[in-house]
């Protein structure tokens, strides 16, 4: 089986790229990317192309899967760059699929593709995915998957595969996760047990995370079984800011929705950090998922607690980690915060 990944180089698309190699029905892994990496894994060839310009179908030729993960979460402070590269991107993506006369196409959707939902239980797959407005990234999880409704209807003999996952997290992916959320004024130092004074209890605050590992394992056994339609994926428990406080060794501290969008809206006004106040609607909007789908019908368990997956995130902010790809680059120290602040806090991709 030949499988070609699109943004393979990512907090996701490395788990992706290392379980399907470990996958001995894979016989060839073509790993797109922007940046070729100096990483290296078995069977994998590189090639460097952008979905939102190059033409994908000669690299798709002859592949029996594609997986398509590529997106942009910066520029917040310009979002029509983000639209072309991931709604026009993930048209060309889909199109080129059609194209090459690939069989099966997997799709990175996520959680934020979901109308606001309930907290107090659990949705499954059919809730509606309309996204919240508010959010760019919302905004474009939801349009594509209106698109990949049309692509189903007018290529029914292609296998299409919606991922939705909750938030993903790895120890490799948390410089990255600090460049593009937190920004360059993030002291590595005080992220530990301890030294954060308090979690901000922001009503309505309950995130469903997973491991990265265990995402990109989804990943592989949707390429490799003969599954369709659209798949929560998330670990468990869900947390709650009093579990997040308890991990930090702290406490919380209640803080009004408008408090924390105003304090949210300020610091991206004065570039000082790069998420959008639109990110914070969108994370209190989002339902709780239930992933009963993916374990009875994909045949998959997460390996990971939410605990674990948080852990690693928090240790490896602390520790400046990364690997050797360009987007999960390590903290580069005191040069690469003055970079950050040089190129605009969340103003380029």
């Amino acid at each position: 089986m030949r499988v070609v990944v699109v943004g393979a180089t990512g907090n996701v698309g490395t788990c992706v790229v290392r379980a399907l190699a470990a996958d001995e029905g894979v016989t060839s892994i073509v790993g797109i990317a922007r940046r070729l990496p100096e990483w290296r894994v078995d069977r994998t060839d590189w090639h460097r192309a952008d979905v939102a310009t190059d033409d994908l179908a000669p690299i798709f030729e002859g592949a029996d899967a594609v997986v398509h993960l590529a997106w942009l979460f910066q520029p917040t402070r310009d979002p029509a760059v983000t639209w072309r590269a991931n709604v026009l991107g993930s048209m060309r993506v889909f199109r080129a699929v059609a194209e090459a006369g690939v069989p099966a196409l997997v799709h990175a959707s996520s959680v934020g593709a979901y109308s606001p939902g309930p907290k107090d239980r659990p949705v499954d797959e059919s809730w509606p995915t309309h996204g919240w407005p508010g959010a760019a990234y919302g905004r474009e999880k939801a349009y594509v998957e209106r698109v990949l409704d049309v692509f189903e209807h007018d290529h029914p003999g292609i296998r299409v595969v919606r991922m939705r996952p909750g938030f993903i997290f790895q120890r490799a992916a948390a410089s990255e996760q600090r460049r593009l959320f937190a920004g360059p004024f993030v002291p590595r130092r005080l992220i530990r047990e301890g030294r954060i004074p308090f979690v901000p209890d922001v009503p309505g605050l309950r995130l469903q995370i997973l491991h990265a590992e265990d995402a990109a394992e989804a990943y592989r056994l949707a390429v490799t079984r003969p599954v369709r339609g659209a798949f929560n994926l998330a670990g468990e428990p869900v947390l709650d800011p009093a579990d997040l406080a308890e991990l930090l060794g702290t406490r919380t501290m209640r803080v009004p929705y408008a408090l924390a969008r105003a304090v949210m809206a300020a610091g991206w006004h004065l570039r000082l950090v790069p998420a959008a106040p639109g990110l914070l609607e969108l994370a209190l909007s989002i339902p709780v998922m239930s992933t009963g789908r993916a374990r009875d019908v994909l045949g998959w368990t997460p390996r990971h607690s939410s605990w674990q997956a948080i852990r690693e995130l928090i240790e490896g902010l602390h520790d400046g980690a990364g690997m050797d790809t360009a987007p999960l680059a390590p903290d580069a120290g005191p040069v690469g915060r003055i970079r950050e602040l040089a190129t605009g806090v969340g103003g380029h991709p």
